[in-house]
């Protein structure tokens, strides 16, 4: 395989600056509206007369929410106002979109508001796999010619999530208005780990640390069961505050540390069998978050490195060759690399 020439490129500063201020406007909302902006309509019954929000919850799916009396008007200017700030979402949005940043579908995006909205990310769930590496290169305000949003969604807990109130997984997902029913395919006799929408429709894998890969971990705050994977411990201690674009929306949510899935994934490529699309995958997504860590940054992979378990930097080494391949355009870590010989 040859070079893959410049890895990225960087988005304008003043796009940068655009994505910059949609992140700290959603930061500062308590509770993001689910779905569509919406529209605010007045119904009559029992000799009253009431405020509803009717919007889209996903895609072809209309729903109302309730506001309050037509009296009431502190409710209702309450509501316009959050509706307003979704209109003026939606739109930086698309237009981040077409300026080429990553975004997730409407159902992708039902999904992470829900769990946003019930405090998830901060009771320690985080965002992984292809979601999380996209929303790093929206952070980094990079481009690349990479992998575009997967009909997938991973999630994960490092321990028990510090929940205020109890949210069954199953119900949460449901809670979308979305037909998720529990997905026993990825788990064979054992108990499901991730829920799936009916035909190709999304599935949401819930992912826990574990030794043996594919082994059943038990969730008991969540009422489900999560799938182990080797290494998350590690992966998971340094999650982050970023954030996920999705349909209209910007969710707040944690992410892996970029540093620490560089080395996740170089790891991940030595354990593909024989999928040399999916290694070659891994191994192009740690290059890529190793040059915007140096060369935007001005981070250094040495400190990382020291803090990764032994069998991720053997697997580092052993994926050396290739990596001065892939940032034969990139010198200042392709140079990082070869330092830790």
């Amino acid at each position: 395989m040859g070079n893959h020439g410049i890895l990225y490129r960087l988005h304008e500063a003043a796009v940068r600056a655009l994505y910059a201020e949609v992140k700290a406007r959603a930061n500062s909302i308590a509770e993001l509206l689910p779905g569509s902006p919406g529209t605010l309509v007045k119904r009559a019954g029992t000799g009253h007369e009431y405020w509803y929000r009717s919007y889209y919850p996903a895609p072809r799916k209309r729903s109302e929410q309730f506001v309050g009396t037509a009296s009431n008007a502190a409710a209702f200017e309450a509501m316009q106002s959050r509706i307003a700030q979704s209109e003026w979402t939606a739109k930086q949005v698309a237009a981040l979109a077409k300026f080429g940043y990553q975004v997730a579908d409407k159902v992708v995006a039902s999904v992470l508001v829900e769990l946003r909205n019930r405090k998830m990310f901060d009771a320690g769930l985080v965002v992984m796999g292809a979601s999380a590496y996209i929303s790093w290169l929206n952070e980094f305000g990079a481009v690349t010619s990479g992998p575009k949003p997967q009909n997938q969604l991973e999630l994960a807990r490092r321990q028990p999530l510090k929940l205020e109130t109890p949210a069954a997984f199953l119900a949460t997902m449901q809670a979308t208005q979305l037909p998720f029913a529990a997905d026993p395919g990825t788990s064979g006799k054992k108990p499901p780990t991730s829920v799936k929408l009916p035909g190709a429709g999304l599935r949401v894998d819930l992912l826990a640390p574990g030794p043996l890969a594919g082994e059943t971990v038990a969730a008991p705050e969540l009422g489900w069961h999560a799938q182990a994977m080797p290494f998350y411990g590690y992966l998971l201690e340094g999650s982050r505050e970023a954030a996920v674009l999705a349909g209209g929306h910007c969710i707040p949510a944690q992410l892996p540390e970029a540093a620490r899935m560089i080395w996740y994934q170089l790891y991940s490529s030595t354990r593909r069998g024989r999928d040399a699309v999916l290694a070659e995958t891994d191994l192009v997504q740690a290059a890529t978050l190793a040059a915007l860590m140096v060369e935007q940054d001005g981070a250094l992979l040495r400190d990382s490195y020291r803090t990764a378990p032994r069998e991720l930097r053997n697997a580092a080494h052993s994926r050396l060759p290739r990596l001065e391949r892939l940032l034969a355009e990139h010198p200042r870590p392709r140079d990082e690399f070869r330092k830790l010989r």
